[in-house]
């Protein structure tokens, strides 16, 4: 089996697991006793938690010189962890389980990126883009699955199905290239990581970029509703969106080396500076369709910046280190504009948008006036 087609399985997993979590773990939550206010706090722990396993996962990766090993031990717990919302009820038990589950899914996409960005760059090498469109396709096609399963059998079997993806994505890791050339890095890994200026520039950048899209996965679909759409017509906006963002990634190699860092970025904020005031402003679909689309660019060209630059940069020895950083970075700044995000959209409605379209354009003077690729 090729390289390509065993990372193309583990995002496929991984993605599955996510694609049935996001929309179908939060009315599981509630079906097992939690009240909204408590779902809030069980689901932001859960968050907050990864921003600190995120990294520590991927430094102990880099210590042991075997990122596959913790990708393995971090997706079988995963999948047992989540097995247990079958069983768990009330608050404390949703607690454990999901703070649990939160600490082992923590580095496993971005250990999963590290190996893959690895294995792209040596012979014969492969498109990393075309094995990641398969994690988006994946999330896709699991949603809509796990939607028609769970109105048959009930919100309970969201655990079974999600414990059943991470297992699937623990079965694919095993079947990784062995990791080699990973370097057992020293307990200063994190000093060492966050050494590196281009790592912190590149950090800053993409926390802000894909922070911007912080009230889109908290309001979009409540402005939407607002609207007068329907549940269906919402249900496609969302996932062309994504179906966008697939594309990108199996079609955009030669955008990428056409444009590289630098030309992604800057081509990453222009996007967002025409999609967040079309939501902002537009009351139509045809202009939000247009919108969506332009997620291919304002998420997936900041995501494959990311990606070209650490593979060209990050030291063996600070792969899992780097990565891990990089996602919790990006994490942190998109749970502090989700939480803006609430009192923002109280008070200015859509306004928000502009809020987030201003975003984009910090990171187009960052870059503007910095260098992104300077070592």
């Amino acid at each position: 089996m090729k390289p390509a087609t065993r990372f193309a399985l583990i995002y496929a997993a991984q993605f599955a697991a996510f694609g049935v979590m996001m929309p179908f773990l939060p009315p599981l939550l509630l079906s097992r006793g939690l009240t909204p206010a408590d779902l809030g706090t069980v689901l932001a722990a859960g968050s907050a938690l990864k921003l600190l396993a995120g990294p520590l996962g991927g430094r102990v990766a880099d210590w042991l010189g075997d990122p596959r090993l913790v990708l393995i031990c971090c997706t079988g717990a995963a999948a047992a962890f989540a097995a247990g919302f079958g069983v768990a009820a009330g608050f404390w038990a949703l607690l454990l389980v999901n703070l649990a589950l939160a600490a082992a899914l923590a580095p496993t996409t971005a250990l999963a990126d590290a190996m893959a960005l690895r294995a792209a760059r040596e012979p014969p090498g492969f498109d990393y883009g075309r094995a990641r469109a398969a994690g988006s396709a994946s999330y896709i096609l699991a949603a809509v699955l796990a939607g028609a399963l769970v109105g048959v059998l009930g919100a309970g079997s969201a655990a079974w199905l999600i414990a059943a993806m991470l297992g699937l994505g623990a079965a694919a890791a095993f079947l990784l290239p062995r990791a080699e050339g990973f370097g057992r890095g020293g307990a200063s890994g994190f000093r060492a990581a966050l050494a590196l200026p281009w790592l912190r520039r590149l950090m800053l950048i993409a926390a802000l970029m894909q922070g911007s899209h912080a009230a889109y996965y908290a309001f979009g679909s409540i402005h939407w509703q607002a609207l007068g759409f329907s549940a269906g017509v919402i249900g496609l906006l969302w996932a062309w969106g994504v179906v966008a963002e697939v594309a990108l990634f199996l079609w955009g190699r030669g955008l990428v080396e056409r444009l590289g860092v630098r030309g992604l970025v800057w081509l990453a904020a222009g996007a967002g500076l025409a999609r967040w005031p079309i939501m902002a402003v537009s009351e139509s679909l045809l202009p939000l369709i247009f919108a969506q689309a332009l997620h291919a660019l304002t998420f997936g060209a900041m995501h494959l910046a990311a990606i070209r630059l650490l593979q060209e940069r990050v030291p063996a020895s600070l792969g899992g280190t780097a990565q891990t950083l990089l996602g919790a970075a990006v994490g942190a700044m998109t749970t502090l504009l989700t939480l803006a995000s609430g009192p923002g959209y109280a008070v200015l409605g859509a306004g928000i948008f502009w809020a987030m379209a201003a975003l984009c354009g910090v990171v187009a003077v960052l870059v503007g006036v910095g260098s992104l690729t300077r070592r």
